[in-house]
């Protein structure tokens, strides 16, 4: 029996979500997408899972987790898209999933930088989880001075007719990055990019995310020498 049913993206609910688009996929191609939608949600979730239980069993060996806490966020169909659309790419399955790779996505925000790096070690290391691709934002941060580990892996999805390869885009940033993003964020997305905000605040920010740097790798030595 299931007892909670996840959102599902129904045909008659895309129609009325695609208004704004310059060209709209045919019917069979909606319907195509409603299925590759649901194929990598259960992507997410099977990652989210592994997740999960390496955490635990970092906590019954080390008395410790590594993570803090994670979100999961499935790319909107519309912004799906319209992203497609505003890359040039055909609005078909198959060019969205040769050129998009951030449908399905999980945020994990670790408690030190070192964490970081164990997760992506323990997660990739699983004999069915192949890595993808990989851009290190913590040893290379953004002008912006945005710090996270990005990458994107794919995972066996078990469907009816057999097992399918899904991508999964994972975001790994400590609770210091991750609050420096949200608001870096804010401050270039939710004020429409009003450049008066963005030059009064940029320069200060990008400041906060060295000295929050920093302050992090202390934290992370005085916990190392506690353990």
């Amino acid at each position: 029996m299931i007892l909670e049913r996840p959102n599902v993206v129904n045909l008659k609910e895309l129609q009325a979500e695609l208004g704004g688009l310059d060209k709209r996929p045919d019917i069979k191609e909606l319907e195509k997408l409603i299925k590759m939608y649901q194929l990598y949600e259960a992507g997410q979730k099977e990652i989210s899972t592994k997740l999960e239980n390496l955490d635990s069993e970092f906590q019954v060996n080390y008395d410790y987790n590594p993570i803090h806490h994670m979100e999961s966020r499935m790319k909107r169909m519309q912004s799906l898209l319209r992203k497609a659309e505003g890359k040039g790419d055909e609005l078909t399955v198959e060019s969205i999933q040769r050129n998009i790779f951030d449908i399905a996505g999980i945020r994990v925000v670790t408690n030190y930088i070192d964490d970081i790096y164990k997760i992506e070690k323990m997660l990739t290391n699983q004999t069915d989880v192949t890595l993808l691709r990989r851009k290190d934002y913590i040893k290379h941060p953004k002008e912006s001075g945005y710090r996270s580990l990005h990458i994107v892996v794919k995972v066996p999805v078990f469907q009816s007719k057999g097992p399918i390869d899904v991508p999964v885009e994972i975001q790994i940033r400590t609770v210091g990055m991750d609050m420096w993003a949200s608001l870096e964020h804010k401050l270039r997305y939710k004020t429409n990019s009003d450049s008066n905000l963005v030059d009064k605040y940029g320069d200060q920010l990008k400041g906060y995310s060295d000295e929050l740097e920093q302050i992090e790798r202390g934290m992370q030595d005085i916990h190392k020498n506690l353990v």
